[in-house]
């Protein structure tokens, strides 16, 4: 009769399921980049499978020794997979802009207040709404009506905000730059405001224009808005441009034109940082030659 031993299965079995569980951390490595893994507890994990490893041989401990053999690989070629991506896709990315459209690019708030105001002959100017949105400022009776103006004409013929037709531009030349609405919260809007976008801004390729409800879909380096609910979950630089609605937001930096914002990222570009990132991307081009 054979005689198992039940503890050395059971511990090597759990050993190489705990092993295992790396695995699709590492596929996603391979699919995706290793930009969101942290390379200190890649180090950290590598060097306490090295040691549970070493306890293992002079313990004699085969199930130690199977898992930590398993863990070591696996974490060795995710951190290898990782290193060489990151150098891989540094030097060609070009770092991103999402940019929102009503309120940033386009002044829908002149527009609503023009639309309601003719409608009940009222005279409600930007000023009255610091802090605010115009439904708050609005008798409860009127708001489902305010909300309805918001039609498929409604996006057609928005003023383009100052200098933003400009500054776009020049950032379109340094950084790759997606449009990104949340059209979803008004969903008949799609058509007119894809016309508006072409119409004004036909340098923007139609790829880099995401109608989308949560912005965090957008993988970008700065998010421009006017809205503080979709920084909550961005992981790259907010830039809050400036709305009498959201006057009294002071958790983000903050952009009150389009000239700020060419003022900001002219900053950013002529940093140390920026500067060696641009000097490495041009030495891989020319050594590709």
């Amino acid at each position: 009769m054979i005689d198992i031993n039940w503890s050395a299965v059971i511990g090597t079995a759990g050993g190489i399921c705990s092993a295992m569980s790396f695995f699709p951390q590492m596929l996603k490595v391979r699919r995706q980049g290793g930009r969101d893994l942290s390379m200190a507890m890649l180090m950290l994990l590598l060097a306490g499978a090295i040691l549970w490893f070493a306890y293992g041989v002079i313990n004699h401990a085969t199930a130690v020794i199977v898992a930590n053999t398993a863990i070591i690989g696996l974490v060795s070629i995710t951190t290898i997979m990782k290193i060489v991506l990151e150098r891989r896709r540094s030097p060609e990315r070009r770092q991103r802009i999402a940019i929102d459209m009503d309120e940033v690019m386009a002044d829908a708030l002149t527009e609503h207040l023009r639309r309601y105001n003719a409608a009940y002959d009222t005279n409600i100017a930007a000023a009255q709404l610091t802090g605010r949105h115009l439904e708050q400022c609005i008798p409860p009776a009127h708001r489902e009506a305010a909300e309805a103006m918001l039609d498929a004409s409604f996006f057609e013929d928005l003023a383009v905000l100052p200098d933003c037709q400009e500054v776009v531009r020049e950032l379109a030349d340094r950084y790759d730059v997606f449009i990104a609405s949340a059209a979803m919260d008004v969903p008949c809007s799609f058509d007119a405001k894809y016309r508006w976008l072409r119409r004004h801004f036909p340098f923007i390729p139609p790829s880099q224009i995401v109608f989308c409800g949560d912005k965090t879909i957008v993988d970008a380096d700065y998010l421009i808005d006017d809205r503080p609910r979709h920084f909550a979950k961005f992981r790259g630089q907010a830039l809050l441009f400036s709305a009498p609605h959201n006057a009294g937001e002071t958790g983000y930096t903050r952009v009150a034109s389009w000239t700020e914002v060419r003022d900001h990222f002219a900053r950013l570009d002529s940093g140390p940082e920026h500067r060696r990132a641009r000097t490495n991307a041009v030495d891989v081009i020319r050594a590709r030659a």
